[in-house]
């Protein structure tokens, strides 16, 4: 079956036409039903009903995959650097024709707009996989010559680690998984991916496209089911020697733990609680719409948007009436449907986790809740929709402002200077990104400079360049991705290599 095949039968079961499709686990370039046969449902969050079957996987299906990856490890590390990089860019090409029903499948999975998807998801997966292609094509390694106290040559290789783990979210899951996909392969090594249970359906038409695209049996493997069960297996087994994490700062310290018995090499891309920082020279208008964006994207669904907003008192009551306003353009609707900018919270448990931060909110003295809250609609009662929310007057020590929520929920307060807003965006946890809105340079960067993240975006958010250092200090995350040697330098081993010149 192609690609295309495999998609235009999964777009048919996304239509409704009564069809569960199954999807396997893929381990030596076939699909496996678990050996169990027990499946999970994957949920369309828009509807709140089951719409795909996903394998409920036991340790004996993960051996496999395992095993499949370490058998097909030497060959595949041995290739060079022009056959790996020309799978990747086979894989895009086969995948870019097929982007609109790629997002209908995100959407359906994820319960994202369609929109979200068509314009963010599908185009950076993408552009991962022929971003890395091209990266590893032009990766240079250090290399010396010394003459003292002998003459000699000393190079650097980057050797592949060997079968790697990557486990990744269900906020983003193509965009994500490819991120961590093209950088294992492009240095030579197999990987077992092991996707979210709750969207793991784009994952499975990945599998296709790479063996559509010539991957070796046993290089691209696919293991579906819990974390608790096949996810913490994998992390644990010591034929696995690297592990890619993107998730939760709780899952993450566990892996973190885990993986430190056998010595793995870990990455942790983990929560967020992240500021934004709004000073009086700005462009209010112009603030908001950008703001609005980095607080309720995807639902506020993704890692880096804003949950803090600290705005200068000087233009406070302003910019929080205008930010409401903004705010209550973003409709929630239906994903399919061009108009929604809000699309639906991924399941029920994580919307009544949405909804008790709102519940606390609205039973806070003081806290004034200025919209937003759970959403039904008629045509779709059982989906779980939740309107972008904004709250103020909320103590700094308060839950809703050290916590992170991750949905459509942001808390606006006020401050007068500039140590001030810096003491508070860097309370907390966590570290992984920033906002600056500023038309004043040194305001800009002195801000920048203290922020204690991974990220400072000025006057924009979320505009990324690959080749740029990306992840998080303290507890949102461990090490950094980019095509610029970051990832390239987590999913290899540098060796040094020493030669002497002339007669021994």
């Amino acid at each position: 079956m192609t690609t295309a095949e495999y998609v235009d039968y999964l777009i048919a079961a996304a239509s409704g036409d009564g069809t569960l499709p199954d999807v396997g686990n893929f381990y030596g370039n076939e699909f496996h039903s678990p050996d169990e046969n027990d499946y999970l449902f994957s949920e369309d969050p828009a509807l709140g009903l089951p719409w795909a079957k996903i394998a409920d996987s036991t340790v004996s299906d993960a051996e496999k995959a395992i095993s499949a990856a370490v058998e097909a490890f030497p060959a595949w590390s041995a290739t060079s650097v022009t056959v790996r990089a020309a799978l990747l860019n086979k894989v895009a090409d086969i995948l870019e024709p097929l982007s609109y029903k790629l997002a209908v499948l995100e959407s359906k999975d994820q319960g994202k707009t369609i929109t979200t998807a068509k314009e963010v998801d599908i185009p950076r997966c993408l552009h991962n996989f022929r971003a890395f292609g091209t990266s590893i094509l032009n990766h240079t390694s250090t290399s010396t010559i010394q003459s003292e106290p002998i003459s000699a040559l000393n190079i650097v290789t980057h050797d592949a680690v060997g079968p790697a783990v990557l486990i990744c979210p269900w906020n983003l899951p193509l965009y994500l998984l490819s991120f961590k996909l093209a950088p294992a392969l492009a240095c030579g090594n197999t990987v077992i991916a092991k996707p979210s249970e709750m969207t793991s359906v784009t994952a499975s038409v990945l599998a296709v496209a790479f063996k559509e695209a010539g991957a070796p049996p046993g290089v691209v493997n696919f293991i579906f089911g819990r974390g608790q069960t096949v996810g913490d297996y994998l992390v644990k087994s010591p034929a696995v020697k690297l592990v890619s994490f993107t998730g939760s700062t709780a899952v993450g310290k566990q892996i973190a733990i885990a993986a430190a018995t056998t010595n793995k090499k870990v990455s942790l891309e983990m929560g967020g609680k992240n500021a934004a920082v709004v000073f009086p020279s700005v462009d209010i208008p112009d603030t908001v719409a950008t703001l609005a964006r980095s607080c309720f994207a995807n639902q506020g669904e993704i890692c880096l948007c804003t949950e803090r907003l600290y705005v200068h008192a000087d233009i406070y009551d302003t910019f929080l009436d205008q930010f409401v306003r903004e705010t209550r353009k973003w409709q929630v609707g239906d994903p399919k449907d061009a108009k929604s900018r809000v699309g639906a919270l991924i399941s029920q448990p994580h919307f009544e986790k949405v909804n008790s931060y709102f519940k606390l909110a609205k039973s806070t003295k003081n806290a004034v809740v200025h919209c937003g809250g759970p959403v039904q609609l008629p045509e779709l009662q059982k989906g779980y929709f939740f309107a972008p929310t904004v709250v103020s007057n909320v103590a700094d020590d308060s839950k809703l402002l050290t916590e992170e929520i991750f949905g459509p929920f942001v808390v606006v307060s006020p401050f007068k200077t500039t140590e001030e807003v810096i003491r508070k965006a860097n309370s907390g946890n966590y570290g992984l990104s920033a906002s600056i809105l500023s038309q004043n340079i040194d305001e800009v960067t002195t801000v920048a400079r203290a922020l204690k993240v991974g990220t400072v975006w000025a006057n924009c958010w979320m505009v990324r360049d690959l080749r740029m250092p990306f992840g998080g200090t303290k507890e949102s995350g461990s090490g950094r991705d980019g095509t610029a040697g970051d990832s390239l330098d987590f999913y290899s081993e540098k060796k040094t290599i020493c030669i002497k010149f002339g007669q021994a």
